[in-house]
């Protein structure tokens, strides 16, 4: 599959009635999880709306916070709602900034502060703004990371507001997430992860696109001798590098049910061969899941282990054609479901505005194909997910196979909550140091292993 980016806006609209009922029956059935494919920056501070940074009064720690608002009586509205989120590229920028529209619209005395925090300090930040009795009224982060903030006080539970939401039953259970018996957030879409192909390089080595990781290694290597680079991906010592990690992981026998260090020495070992061949750069090792797809999106590389979100990026970006295959993993390989989680801030002075917000964004059909259009990802609801902008495009068709033959539930399936984020960061850290050469795939799975044992145990 093929698609030219001048005209992969065009190829959207023509109906494919088999392949609606596909997506339509496997985003009902299959256990969605609660894992971000997420973008973040080094940059900070920056408002993605284009307004100041985030005040931060004396005594509140650094902590970013929300600015105030009020409901008017009568019916009336007024004031600023505070979303906080971590997006850095420009098309699911545009998605915070649609909504703002949105909801403005819907609310002409209200205004929407989008605040733009940095991936890497956002838990830490809704953490220590909740323990200052501050913070956003909306939170958009990694929803893997539910539990996480939930224990850390950070979101209001929203169990009365779910339960009253006349459009709940369109949500499957898997994408809302809960502790204790208690709602605290919701994924508005799914998002996950395939391969990235240019089809012109592959045309001028004279290769197809990969079903076998063989076929992947003999591609990347006759990209390599044909001077491009043979795949990026990420390779940050934190959550964003096991969600790419996990693939390759347990393509290798790898599971979190079971941790063999042995598995985990095969698919470190897979990968770090890719940076010795130099297929990979070892600049990996400081790339969010943005970096690696603007060098794709350059021209620069045969492959992209990224997602279905940088649709966007790949038709106003890349002047080549272009494709997506599921990842080629083996029979145990399985890819995350994903997608950011949305919450009510746990000290939101305006939380029944926070929510009306979620309603006519996030979890509104209308909302889910803003970000469907924007970057690409595909609706949690089922009735949005049988919209033509969705059973028509041919770039979505090798993430719906996913979702079907590859789809993962994340560790918090078999992860007590509270090890949730060290079993990222253990398993973030391990690939991220082997890609590097700092450490040995022996002796890094042999470690990791003995941490996640533990970790399971808690």
């Amino acid at each position: 599959m093929e698609i030219d980016q001048a005209g992969a806006s065009s190829r959207r609209g023509i109906s494919r009635h088999w392949r609606h009922r596909r997506l339509v029956g496997v985003l009902a059935v299959v256990p969605l999880l609660a894992l971000a494919a997420c973008s973040s920056s080094s940059k900070s501070g920056a408002n993605a709306s284009g307004g100041a940074t985030p005040s931060t009064p004396a005594g509140s720690g650094g902590v970013a916070t929300s600015q105030p608002s009020s409901t008017s009586g009568g019916g009336g509205e007024s004031g600023t709602l505070t979303v906080w989120h971590y997006f850095s590229d420009k098309n699911q920028v545009k998605v915070m900034t649609d909504y703002a529209d949105l909801f403005e619209k819907n609310h002409p005395g209200v205004k929407v502060d989008n605040v733009f925090v940095p991936y890497d300090q956002m838990n830490s930040k809704l953490i220590s703004a909740a323990g200052a009795q501050q913070g956003p009224d909306v939170a958009v982060f990694n929803g893997a990371d539910a539990s996480t903030l939930a224990l850390g006080g950070a979101l209001a539970p929203i169990d009365s507001e779910w339960s009253s939401f006349a459009d709940a039953s369109q949500f499957p259970n898997s994408v809302i997430h809960k502790l204790d018996g208690k709602v605290y957030a919701v994924q508005g879409y799914v998002n996950l992860l395939g391969l990235w192909y240019n089809a012109d390089i592959l045309q001028k080595i004279g290769v197809q696109p990969p079903k076998t990781i063989d076929d992947l290694e003999a591609a990347m290597a006759a990209a390599k001798k044909a001077g491009y680079m043979g795949i990026t991906l990420c390779g940050l010592p934190q959550s964003q590098g096991e969600w790419q990690a996990y693939p390759w992981l347990t393509s290798s026998g790898f599971s979190y049910d079971k941790p063999d260090a042995k598995a985990l020495e095969s698919g470190l070992s897979l990968v770090r061969d890719w940076v010795q061949k130099g297929y990979l750069s070892k600049a990996a090792t400081t790339w969010d899941q943005t970096v690696p797809f603007q060098e794709f999106a350059a021209g620069k590389s045969a492959f992209a282990e990224n997602g279905n979100w940088q649709m966007g990026t790949a038709a106003s970006t890349a002047k080549f054609k272009y494709g997506v295959v599921p990842l080629p993993l083996s029979s145990s390989g399985k890819v995350y479901l994903g997608g950011e989680g949305e919450a009510v801030g746990a000290f939101s002075k305006h939380k029944d505005l926070a929510w009306q917000y979620l309603k006519e964004t996030y979890f509104s059909a209308q909302g889910q194909l803003i970000a469907l259009k924007d970057v690409g990802s595909i609706p949690s609801r089922n009735d949005a997910a049988q919209d033509p902008a969705v059973t028509n495009d041919e770039l979505l068709k090798p993430f719906a196979e996913t979702i079907a033959k590859m789809g993962a539930n994340y560790p918090a399936e078999v992860v007590p909550p509270k090890s949730v984020a060290d079993v990222e960061l253990t398993l973030g850290q391990a690939w991220s140091s082997v890609l590097a050469g700092q450490t040995s795939p022996e002796s890094t799975a042999s470690k990791a292993v003995s941490t996640l044992q533990g970790l399971l145990q808690k």
